[in-house]
């Protein structure tokens, strides 16, 4: 590489904020190395995106590459990526379907789908090959998801010039189910038992933990507040069992207390919500974050819809429902990380690369319980803007998730053992939402009430009460108290503020029952945002705009819109709309126009 070159590929100007040192570091590197295969293996909110994309820039701009491709999880980080290519120069269309065969005129590349790749790999494996392309495959670990979509992965880039992979969090893989261009290495593990064995490990090209992030203020700390309560159901013989979240005993008794306390019809959740909204409005009013909000995680789309009520009772605000059936999911949580609505209440449309740099509050009130989906979820409140930031996630007080709490505090190893050969039933079932019963068959499981009490912060693995902290606490203003940010209030002092908030939520719940009735509809407060200005979104607009004078033409003239849209590609030559290029896309408007 010459010295003109060399300056250029180690420039951190191919954005307009500065690269962070982890990027820059990983960047160089890959310049040093300039490999065909690069995994990246970088903590959530530590800007995966911002070094892809500068690395594709340099790529782009040096003719090493012509295209770029971007694999995501979801039809929502299609929009995600495509938005932060644009503002760095890189037009990705994020609207191509496996329908259309060409890449869009005036584009370098476009966003698709793990799903799509898999539904036709050739084409994709065309587009990959027709011009020398970068690959980016992001949270790459869901090409293990199934054997068809690692095989798909594979077909289609193969043989693409350069491939990214990007991970913010370890991934299993069966050891017959290897994913596509990630490197393994045998070593040993330690099971869930305590018995070791040999498995496969993933060795990353970069690596950047949640330790390193946080030394370097890239991400904030988080505070684990669990919240205990008793939680009664009726079993399947009629019996009404009583439980604690946290002294469930077994494993079974465990799951149901645990369900039972998700139940909209209890006290656990409203408590929990109403906690939650008070740490909102302290980070807002005294926390140096005014924009402050928090997402809340449900199981299933129906617990999601009922959880909205219950926001709305106790905060009087609505919240943003995001659900991943509603075809306006995506724009709601764009709107959302944009906008100034304190609360969203979703099912896993926030769970993984979504960014919302102002949430710094979750709510865990999901049976979900994986080391992977836990990571991804606190990942989307640990995105720091500034320093003395925090964020603070509530959970029900059950041993699962307090496991997986305390190891986000310790240095991620990237080695998982592989998936045990027989399935824990009992510990599979808090993954997934209670299934109805059928016709004439006894119901399993039936809630009855959960209340909530504060039963401890977790900081360092240790569980701090509050119980005998108030002698510690020595700052003036309730407020400055409850702000517990990490440095100006130790574990114990924010424990024992909340605990002296719980009671005044309490009664602030029981208040709310008083006032409002339980059918309270949940209206949107947030009108809907122009999303024109941007390259590919003006591209769908002009699509959208020129069907519509397609049918308006059609109507006027009484031909059928086919003969139209004929008419139309003769007088302004070039692709169909569904590929062609914006410049192209407007003068047919403008022809369209003429016609009326």
């Amino acid at each position: 590489m010459g010295s003109a070159l060399r300056a250029e590929a180690t420039s951190p100007q191919t954005n307009s904020r500065p690269l962070r040192a982890w990027q820059q570091a990983a960047l160089a590197q890959y310049e040093e190395q300039s490999p065909k295969d690069f995994l990246v293996t970088a903590t959530p909110g530590a800007g995966k995106t911002t070094f892809a994309l500068t690395l594709a820039s340099r790529l782009l701009s040096r003719r090493e590459v012509a295209r770029v491709i971007v694999v995501c999880p979801t039809d929502h980080l299609r929009m995600q990526w495509a938005d932060a290519a644009d503002a760095m120069g890189i037009v990705l269309d994020p609207g191509l379907t496996n329908a259309v065969g060409p890449v869009r005129a005036g584009t370098q590349g476009y966003v698709t789908t793990y799903a799509q790749v898999a539904g036709k790999p050739m084409l994709h494996a065309a587009r990959a090959t027709a011009v020398k392309t970068l690959v980016i495959l992001d949270e790459v670990h869901h090409a293990g998801d199934g054997l068809s979509w690692g095989e798909a992965v594979e077909e289609a880039y193969a043989f693409a010039a350069r491939r990214l992979c990007l991970t913010g969090t370890p991934f299993r893989t069966k050891p017959d189910e290897r994913i596509p261009f990630v490197r393994y290495e045998e070593d040993t593990f330690e099971g869930d038992d305590g018995e070791g064995g040999v498995g496969l490990v993933s060795r990353a090209d970069y690596t950047y933990g949640y330790k390193e992030a946080l030394a370097d203020d890239v991400v904030r700390p988080v505070v684990f507040a669990a919240y205990t309560g008793t939680s009664r159901w009726r079993n399947s013989a009629g019996e009404v069992v009583a439980a604690s979240l946290s002294e469930a005993g077994t494993r079974s008794v465990e799951m149901q207390a645990w369900r039972t306390a998700l139940d909209p019809k209890g006290q656990w959740v409203p408590h929990v919500i109403a906690a939650m909204d008070d740490r909102i409005t302290h980070l807002r009013e005294d926390g140096g974050m005014p924009d402050a909000a928090g997402l809340i995680l449900a199981s299933d789309q129906d617990d999601a819809r009922a959880y909205a009520k219950i926001v709305r009772r106790v905060t009087g605000k609505a919240p943003e429902l995001i659900l991943s059936d509603d075809p306006k999911a995506s724009k709601k949580i764009e709107r959302f990380a944009n906008g100034s609505a304190r609360i969203a209440v979703c099912v896993r449309m926030i769970s993984e690369g979504v960014d919302v740099p102002r949430a710094a509050v979750l709510a865990w009130m999901t049976s979900y319980r994986t080391p992977l989906f836990f990571a991804q979820a606190v990942g989307r409140v640990v995105r720091s803007r500034s320093p003395h930031e925090s964020a603070t996630v509530f959970l029900p007080a059950v041993r699962p998730l307090l496991a997986l709490a305390a190891s986000m505090e310790e240095e991620r190893n990237h080695v998982m053992p592989p998936p045990r050969s027989q399935t824990d039933e009992e510990l599979e079932a808090l993954d997934l939402p209670p299934r109805e019963p059928r016709e004439g068959e006894l119901k399993q499981w039936e809630a009855l009430e959960a209340d909530a009490r504060f039963a401890h912060v977790l900081h360092s693995g240790t569980a701090h009460t509050g119980e005998g902290a108030g002698a510690a606490v020595v700052v003036g203003e309730e407020d400055e108290e409850f702000l517990g940010i990490p440095g100006l209030l130790t574990p114990a002092q924010t424990a024992e503020l909340l605990a002296k908030r719980d009671e005044e939520l309490r009664l602030r719940i029981a208040a709310s029952h008083r006032e409002a009735a339980d059918d309270v509809m949940v209206v949107e407060d947030h009108p809907d945002e122009d999303d024109a200005g941007r390259s590919w979104r003006d591209a769908a607009e002009l699509r959208r705009e020129i069907n519509k004078l397609v049918n308006r033409v059609a109507a006027r003239t009484a031909q059928p819109q086919a003969v139209v849209h004929t008419q139309l590609r003769q007088s302004v030559p070039g692709p169909p709309s569904a590929s062609a290029s914006v410049d192209v896309l407007r003068a047919r408007r403008e022809r369209l126009r003429t016609m009326l």
